[in-house]
């Protein structure tokens, strides 16, 4: 069976471009089209698709509480942003929401095709004009602690860190380092809570940023 997909763009046009180009794919599926926020909420309920591509400012609900609604109630669905902005406030946003991905609209839709396959593994995707966003980001907020957060891991948790800023999903992680996907959810807690990171993305960048894994894929 291919990934499912529902778009989500207030400009029908978008839908329909997209819609085309990702059926061409022998592996994806269009099923089903939201012209807003609520409406995506909707159909996820409805369809529960593999991954919901979605812009973020539209009418109704915009595409941030669209995510972080989504991906609370269906936290197996994959949320991947798609969008004009490249600015920190809607990339940190958009994270923060629990999405997996961040695409801008003037990217090739052969990326488009890239985030997704990724995204689907498990991992994150950060094109490489919003990864240097996060970074940089990161790079701000870590100038302002005295310690560097990666001091306060223990070994393991550093090898968790790693695998999983490589890309690596919970049963990855848990083969390569032969031990049960309990074991790496609650080394994974223990990171983020040390690391005052909420989502897999953050711990992806923190990772990138400690050199600990590559923005090269």
């Amino acid at each position: 069976m291919g990934t499912r997909i529902i778009l989500v763009d207030d400009h029908a046009v978008m839908r329909e471009g997209l819609r085309s180009l990702i059926e061409n794919q022998p592996d994806m599926e269009v099923i089903g089209e939201a012209e807003d926020g609520r409406k995506a909420v909707e159909l996820v309920r409805e369809l529960q698709p593999d991954v919901v591509i979605t812009d973020i400012t539209m009418p109704n609900l915009n595409g941030v509480d669209a995510a972080r609604q989504i991906v609370r109630e269906f936290p197996k669905v994959k949320v991947l942003a798609l969008s004009i902005h490249s600015n920190r406030a809607f990339v940190a946003d958009m994270l923060k929401a629990g999405a997996s991905g961040y695409v801008l609209k003037e990217s090739t839709f052969d990326n488009l095709v890239e985030a997704i396959q990724i995204v689907v593994s498990g991992a994150v995707y950060l094109g490489p004009k919003v990864a240097g966003v996060v970074v940089s980001d990161y790079v701000n907020r870590l100038s302002r602690t005295a310690e560097s957060p990666l001091e306060t891991l223990t070994q393991r948790e550093r090898e968790v860190l790693q695998l999983v800023g490589e890309g690596r999903n919970t049963k990855q992680v848990a083969l390569a380092l032969h031990v049960s996907s309990k074991t790496v959810e609650a080394n994974r807690r223990k990171i983020m809570e040390k690391l005052d990171a909420h989502s897999v993305a953050d711990l992806v960048k923190i990772a990138i940023l400690g050199g600990l894994a590559s923005l090269e894929r």
